[in-house]
């Protein structure tokens, strides 16, 4: 049977590079950051070698990289810290947000009595520039924007410029959940308005468990996990030294091949745009996932002309055909809800369609499309 990985933005294949530097540091450089001896200080030398690879790339100061356990936690302590530590009254962000934004913005609200405003969107699920200056004029409060720069389920680019000027312009402080964006996009820190983001290795070809928050020299923030003082202060406990080196790696890789690896998955994004029309009349794409310039080139979420009942058992005939894809995020796909994100931005009659995200990477090729189309055409077919 063949089997077909389209699931890359739930997580993607490690590369090669960074399995090899992964185990050299698994089975050499076994020391405790922290200790002073020589093993230690190995250790250490290399970790603190990783931030400043990450900081030069992202024309960061390598003070402002916090490795982390992935962007879930760079996101739960970057606004958990912001509400504690910076006085802020107002979070701003979108209905259709990643769940590490939107529970901890929920809780956050029971916790701390904050206000928590939702920027409308327009029916492509784009927020909307002119409702989220209403909502930054509304009062004086000291306010955070959280607004992902590409969505999980849709793929829709967020102007992440624009909205960080215009937070800037009502002193309120900027964060952008960019999971899916760092390592598939070029980043300069000194070029964008914004204050803090976040990023997870195993979304660029790197292992899982690690990821780093960037938070802004002088921000204010505090401790959000107390006991040793690594890194910086912000995060205390033994860093996972050979996943940092492999966060690294695997971002090395993805910015020193960036131009060619994504003008190729561009390319067969494009591929599977045409070829799912061609094969599927009626196939529609959710948000702007079918315009490969308002969208990222990394996945397409589809909406198939499919009877309900039939649809029940989509997903479980991909599966046995060795096809790898989910009907929106990784993290709700064991859910019996819905996508969230869906849910804002399609009529009820589109909702009972099934719909499936479809997500691209290096390692994918055109005949792997093809095959995965002709599989879904049978089905609706049959």
């Amino acid at each position: 049977m063949q089997k077909v990985y389209l699931d890359n933005a739930a997580t993607t294949q490690v590369r090669a590079e960074v399995i090899s530097k992964m185990q050299v540091a698994l089975s050499d450089f076994y020391g405790n950051p922290s200790s002073t001896h020589s093993f230690g200080r190995s250790a250490k030398t290399a970790v603190e070698q990783a931030r400043k690879t990450i900081a030069k790339t992202l024309n960061a100061h390598p003070s402002e990289i916090i490795f982390t356990s992935g962007g879930t936690e760079a996101d739960n302590m970057i606004l958990r810290c912001a509400v504690r530590d910076l006085e802020v009254k107002t979070i701003i962000t979108s209905k259709i947000e990643h769940h590490a934004v939107l529970h901890t913005a929920e809780e956050l609200e029971k916790e701390y009595g904050i206000n928590l405003l939702f920027v409308d969107l327009d029916a492509f699920g784009n927020p909307d520039i002119g409702h989220l200056k209403t909502l930054l004029a509304q009062d004086a409060s000291k306010k955070l924007v959280s607004l992902m720069h590409v969505n999980n389920e849709i793929g829709n680019l967020v102007d992440i410029n624009a909205i960080g000027e215009l937070s800037k312009e009502h002193n309120a402080l900027f964060h952008s959940d960019t999971v899916q964006s760092v390592g598939h996009y070029p980043w300069d820190v000194q070029a964008t308005s914004v204050d803090f983001f976040t990023a997870a290795a195993h979304k660029f070809h790197g292992p899982k468990g690690v990821g780093f928050a960037f938070i802004r020299k002088n921000s204010g923030l505090k401790p959000m996990i107390f006991g040793g003082s690594q890194e910086r202060g912000y995060r205390a406990g033994t860093e996972p030294f050979h996943n940092i080196v492999g966060l690294e790696e695997a971002f090395v890789q993805s910015y020193d091949n960036l131009e060619e690896e994504m003008a190729y998955v561009k390319g067969l994004k494009q591929y599977f745009i045409e070829k799912i029309q061609e094969a599927i009349p009626g196939v529609q794409f959710n948000g702007h996932s079918g315009d490969l310039e308002k969208s990222t080139y990394t996945l397409a979420n589809v909406r198939l002309p499919i009877d309900k009942q039939k649809a029940l058992m989509l997903l479980f005939h991909l599966d046995i055909k060795g096809i790898a894809c989910s009907k929106g995020s990784a993290c709700q796909s064991g859910s019996a809800m819905g996508s969230h994100v869906l849910t804002q931005i399609l009529p009820t009659e589109e909702l009972e369609k099934p719909s499936l995200r479809f997500s691209f990477s290096k390692y994918n090729t055109k005949e792997e499309l093809d095959y995965a189309i002709a599989v879904l055409k049978e089905f609706s077919e049959s």
